[in-house]
């Protein structure tokens, strides 16, 4: 008898086969992890970094790397998998998550698609997580030939994210993030009282993996430069609504350059060392870090500026801090 994590057998004729794939100028310069996850729908991204990690991934009949690049004309041999999603591999979304994310379209048009993401949700699966936004998103809009992440969030993080509709406007909105031409502003409720004299936080920052395997960030002197401009929103005696805006990009520099400062952000079990006691049930609240508002370029150069609203979620907790912001 098979487990319940055994992927179900599937009949010879319904199994998949090898596939060789030409590489055309739509997929060009694309990273090979990237194609395979818009090839392979329903498929973890766990389980394309192993395949690739196998060598059953091949580009011209060579192995390669997750972040090998295609160049138009190479030959993809994509071997067979089976999803654990849908025996086609298609993700299935419900009714409520499709009509959650309907809700949360902050700007559409030929180029782009920008989702106030909800928290909780993933921008993509992988590592135990079988449904992301980006999976969602090109299962609710299969009509669609490409859709991809310009950017990332952190699971529980909400707010603004750019989702490429073509290959040139994804290069051309990475070459905008490389050039620090978007500017990203995120809102975020912290325990304690942030000092007045604090805008700027310069502490480098390292990646760790700890013995159970979960990456954790920390600062020191031997981590790569990083950089986050704060600036008071509203605040009381034992906590602040901030605004933050990272200079550089780190992983979680928002979460760790807050708890740096002595003043982590309400609802981040990673990085509160000692869960302050409130009373005021915010023990459970959610992550109070949210993406509010992005500023870039289209690729007719015409400028955007979009602002994502606090969901009641957010707003709720505001409330319980006694903290009062006028959110557009």
């Amino acid at each position: 008898m098979s487990s319940k994590s055994e992927i179900p057998e599937a009949t010879a004729s319904a199994r998949p086969k090898v596939v060789f794939v030409t590489i055309t100028e739509k997929n060009a310069t694309q990273r090979i992890d990237n194609f395979l996850l818009s090839q392979l729908k329903g498929v973890p991204k766990s389980k394309i970094y192993r395949i690739i990690r196998k060598g059953e991934v091949r580009i011209n009949k060579g192995r390669c790397k997750p972040e090998t690049k295609l160049t138009e004309g190479d030959v993809v041999r994509i071997p067979p998998v089976i999803s654990r999603e849908s025996k086609a591999g298609e993700v299935s979304v419900s009714q409520n998550l499709s009509d959650l994310l309907s809700a949360a379209v902050l700007y559409e048009d030929d180029s782009v698609l920008v989702i106030n993401k909800p928290s909780g949700l993933a921008v993509h699966g992988g590592s135990g997580i079988s449904l992301g936004l980006i999976e969602a998103l090109r299962s609710k809009y299969s009509e669609h030939q490409f859709l991809e992440l310009v950017h990332r969030l952190d699971r529980d993080t909400s707010g603004c994210i750019l989702i490429a509709k073509s290959r040139s406007a994804l290069k051309d909105f990475h070459a905008q993030f490389r050039e620090d031409r978007v500017k990203k502003i995120y809102h975020l409720a912290v325990h304690g009282s942030w000092p007045r004299h604090i805008k700027k936080v310069d502490a480098p920052l390292r990646k760790n993996e700890l013995k159970s395997g979960e990456r954790i960030v920390t600062v020191s002197q031997d981590g790569k430069p990083s950089q986050t401009l704060f600036r008071i929103l509203a605040s009381q005696n034992d906590f602040a609504l901030l605004e933050a805006q990272p200079i550089t990009g780190r992983t979680h520099q928002i979460r760790v350059h807050a708890a740096f400062n002595g003043c982590p952000i309400v609802g981040d079990d990673k990085y509160i060392q000692d869960q302050p006691v409130t009373g005021q049930g915010l023990d459970k609240s959610r992550l109070m870090l949210h993406a509010y508002e992005i500023r870039f370029s289209l690729p007719d150069s015409s400028k955007k500026r979009l602002i994502a609203p606090y969901d009641e979620r957010f707003k709720a907790s505001l409330e319980k801090m006694e903290l009062r912001y006028n959110d557009l």
